[in-house]
């Protein structure tokens, strides 16, 4: 049989494969003398094997030692496999997980600018508007208007007031019946009609009676009857509804 036939025999080592043809030579050679009967033949065998043994330099090697060390063999490059592949996958772990952290820490750099970013245009938006504010003078408040302390500034602030409110009425309208009611005078007093015969005198500038000025007072206006706006106003509000406006009004309401 060929060297090259043995099982495994191209997976052993040279001193394996040494060893193994050594056997098979030996073999071959104790068979051949074998067949020559005599002691001359049989120590003419040995010799020849052992001749054999020595041309090889080699020791013959049992087929059982070989095939363990041949599985022993298998199996370390087995284990070194598995080594290397485990090896191999924890590299390649360590180098996602480190990916995966740079990520991460350059995201919050960018969150973090972003952040500071916002807060430094914020701050020069502030700075700015404030510099504006700072620059340009402030509105001056109105000045309070203030009316003349006679007729034409009672009506002037009874109408600013009725505006306020929402009560009609005009200047004129205004003016003709106080001039009729009380010639102008805000003391005026009717002590002889029937209003005051019921105890109730129609008082100032549009002779307005107590009822009637509580009833048709004007918030924000004075509660004393005498007073020429809140007379005006009250009077005013109460032809607004009965008259539709005091301008309705030409003789005694």
């Amino acid at each position: 049989m060929p060297k090259h036939a043995i099982p495994g025999f191209t997976r052993f080592t040279r001193t394996h494969k040494l060893s193994a043809a050594g056997v098979a030579a030996a073999g071959a050679a104790a068979l051949v003398f074998s067949l020559v009967p005599g002691a001359d033949a049989e120590q003419g065998a040995s010799s020849s094997q052992a001749s054999a043994a020595e041309n090889i330099n080699i020791k013959p090697v049992a087929f059982s030692e070989v095939a363990t060390a041949v599985k022993s063999q298998q199996a370390t490059v087995a284990k070194q496999a598995t080594q290397t592949a485990a090896q191999a996958k924890a590299e390649a772990a360590a180098k996602a997980a480190a990916a995966k952290k740079a990520a991460a820490e350059k995201a919050a750099k960018a969150r973090a600018a972003a952040a500071a970013k916002a807060k430094a245009e914020k701050a020069r938006k502030a700075k700015l508007a404030a510099s504006r504010s700072a620059a340009r003078p402030a509105a001056p408040k109105p000045a309070k208007k203030v009316y003349a302390n006679n007729l034409d500034g009672w009506i002037r602030e009874s109408l600013d007031v009725m505006a306020k409110k929402g009560i009609p009425g005009s200047y004129n309208g205004i003016y003709r019946n106080i001039i009729r009611e009380s010639s102008g005078n805000p003391m005026a007093i009717n002590l002889w009609d029937i209003n005051a015969q019921n105890g109730i005198p129609s008082k100032g500038l549009l002779q307005v009676i107590d009822p009637t000025f509580k009833t048709w007072h004007v918030e924000g206006t004075s509660w004393n009857i005498y007073d020429p706006v809140a007379n005006i106003t009250a009077a005013c509000n109460y032809a607004a509804d009965k008259y539709g406006s005091m301008d309705n009004v030409n003789s005694a309401y």
